[in-house]
């Protein structure tokens, strides 16, 4: 079944941590467990490749309950019947959700997200990115009719929960526009920021009732992890 919540508070931040090392980890989540608006902790392909989710997720688990999403940068992007692959491994390593990017087509994206929803995960779909040249009007390889095609697909198979680029509140609009539209009440995830020109307070405006920052470097490589991150917290 799907799950509409992935996060129980409507708005939080939430750390990247793309760091090399369980000792990196640790420090992040060790620091920053016991703030109320840190939702959860995505981690990427580093950790997980060079230690293996279990052992990612029991670090996680020493200070904190909340969920962990996992990113794979980029997921989705593979034929369909691979999509049970990942989603079996990533439950079975007590992944709580993961972020999904649809880029290879509808048929893949269906396939994925009913295969983590079998699993029990959380599902979040991305299709606009943050950096130059993505799009084809931008210089890049992604048509860009395409990017609402993946909101709007994945919303009809039940998805709620959606990463948007923090840096590009105007697009933000559009997309919370389109799938409103639907009748839907959508859930923001975004990075973004900082280093890369976003601002939390308005692409947390541009977002609606439910937001979650998704801040890494800033926070992650910062000497006081516990004050940034309330710094951080305070501006949403």
């Amino acid at each position: 079944m799907p799950k509409d919540s992935i996060i129980p508070i409507e708005r939080s931040v939430i750390p990247a941590c793309d760091v090399s090392s369980l000792k990196d980890l640790e420090r992040i989540v060790k620091n920053t467990s016991n703030i109320e608006k840190i939702g959860g902790y995505k981690i990427g392909f580093e950790l997980g490749l060079k230690y293996g989710f279990s052992s990612v997720v029991d670090v996680i688990g020493k200070y904190s309950d909340k969920p962990i999403i996992y990113d794979h940068q980029k997921a989705g992007t593979d034929i369909p019947d691979i999509g049970e692959n990942f989603a079996r491994i990533c439950w079975v390593s007590g992944i709580d959700a993961v972020i999904l990017f649809p880029q290879s087509g509808p048929e893949t994206e269906k396939a994925w997200i009913e295969a983590a929803f079998e699993r029990g995960l959380g599902v979040i779909v991305g299709g606009l990115m943050t950096h130059p040249k993505y799009l084809r009007s931008e210089g890049g390889y992604i048509a860009d009719e395409a990017i609402m095609e993946m909101y709007l697909n994945a919303a009809d198979l039940g998805v709620r929960n959606f990463v948007v680029p923090g840096n590009r509140p105007n697009d933000i609009k559009k997309i919370r526009k389109a799938i409103e539209q639907k009748g839907i009440s959508p859930t923001f995830y975004a990075p973004g920021f900082i280093e890369q020109g976003g601002n939390l307070s308005e692409a947390a405006k541009a977002a609606g009732k439910r937001f979650h920052g998704i801040v890494g470097r800033t926070l992650c490589n910062a000497e006081n992890i516990e004050k940034v991150a309330r710094d951080l917290t305070s501006q949403i």
